[in-house]
């Protein structure tokens, strides 16, 4: 019998990595250090820097090789016509948050809603582990299966929108396919909605923003959770 082959060329799953940049200047302030902005003392020369290519490990990519690849790895990944299966149709959802996210799975994977979670777990070390998940980004590239079926708890990774990890002193933000985290002098992490622009606040002494509806949930399984439901506004 012949080996199974990969799915696709190592080029192409290397190329994963473009989807959460949106745009070539996205891809170039991925790569910026915080020395550059600190020395150089603007974006622009801060993207120039990295343009020419000394804040890689491989090949810098040029504007035109980005688009050209990402929207290549864009069409494996989301294909315009890929069907869905609504996981928690069925499902007996008696956990409160299980019965929240199986309300709002269809509308975001329409598109229709963009849903932010924000989770907060402590380890049997009594560790906290935190984080804000694009709840729309998280259903298209992993299975739900378990968590609808089998009441798997749904953790924080540190890929997520945002991420904190006690234990290891571990607090980042990342791009998603949704939304961009934005950070405000004034109130903190934001997230900037990637398809209508409009700001999620997730201070929960601030607004959450224009259509955002904030709702915290209680489960005897979770320490906190909070959904901020972003209606997306496209142009037409």
């Amino acid at each position: 019998m012949a080996e199974k082959k990969n799915e696709y060329p190592p080029s192409v799953e290397a190329d994963r990595r473009l989807l959460p940049f949106e745009t070539w200047e996205d891809y170039l302030d991925s790569l910026i250090e915080i020395s550059d902005l600190r020395n150089l003392r603007s974006i622009a020369s801060a993207r120039t820097v990295a343009a020419l290519g000394y804040r890689a490990n491989g090949d810098t990519l040029s504007e035109k090789d980005f688009y050209a690849r990402r929207s290549v790895i864009y069409g494996i990944v989301y294909p315009t016509l890929k069907p869905y299966v609504l996981v928690s149709e069925g499902a007996d959802v008696e956990d409160p948050f299980n019965r929240e996210l199986a309300v709002r799975e269809r509308a975001n994977r329409v598109g229709i809603l963009q849903s932010i979670l924000f989770i907060r777990h402590f380890t049997k070390g009594g560790f906290e582990i935190s984080g804000y998940i694009d709840y729309a980004h998280r259903l298209i590239t992993e299975n739900w299966t378990p968590f609808f079926r089998s009441n798997k708890m749904l953790w924080p990774r540190d890929s997520d929108l945002g991420y904190y990890h006690w234990r290891h002193g571990t607090v980042r933000s990342n791009i998603s396919r949704n939304y961009k985290p934005v950070m405000d002098p004034d109130k903190g992490l934001l997230f900037q909605n990637r398809h209508d622009h409009k700001i999620v606040c997730p201070d929960p002494q601030q607004d959450p923003g224009q259509n955002t509806t904030k709702q915290r949930i209680y489960s005897p399984k979770y320490t906190q959770i909070e959904i901020y439901d972003h209606v997306v506004r496209r142009k037409s």
